[in-house]
């Protein structure tokens, strides 16, 4: 970057006030806060998750893992612009998904469009349903012909590890 460009940057950024992430808004997706380990829907162990705020508050990281090397990321922001919820998501294998959405009946639902192998648009839905006993259940969907059917890709539950 140049030098006057980067003084005009540091200017502004040291005369700013930063907003506050503070309010309801940018607190819908504290119940995904913690450190998890994720089980299928049959009880086998699917990976370990590690979800925290940074950025002031304003930010939700995601670090996903498994035993057998896959990982992935997620950046999660309330966008006070469109009154949404954004997740970008990447991994190891080279996916990435970008969602938005919100809360929809005590659930974060997020959508967002991508492409199948073969070139071909897929609507991807994940929803996360925070349950009575503290778990977290997480439903990934796709669906190739708009909406009209929904297979599942991912249904797994959350459950706190003890460290946390």
């Amino acid at each position: 970057m140049k030098p006057i460009l980067m003084a005009c940057l540091t200017l502004l950024w040291a005369g700013s006030s930063f907003a506050s992430c503070e309010t309801q808004h940018y607190q819908a997706f504290d119940f995904w806060l913690g450190q998890w380990r994720v089980e299928t829907a049959s009880g086998k162990l699917a990976g370990h998750n590690r979800i925290e705020k940074t950025l002031n508050g304003c930010v939700v990281t995601e670090h996903y893992t498994t035993a057998k090397g896959y990982e992935g990321n997620s950046l999660n922001i309330y966008d006070r612009q469109t009154g949404q919820w954004h997740q970008t998501w990447m991994d190891n294998s080279g996916l990435l998904l970008q969602l938005d959405g919100g809360m929809v009946d005590n659930a974060m639902v997020l959508q967002g469009q991508g492409k199948n192998a073969q070139g071909e648009p897929v609507t991807h839905r994940i929803t996360w349903t925070p349950n009575p006993n503290g778990t977290v259940r997480q439903h990934w969907e796709s669906s190739t012909d708009s909406g009209v059917t929904w297979q599942t890709l991912f249904d797994g539950t959350y459950y706190r590890d003890a460290s946390d």
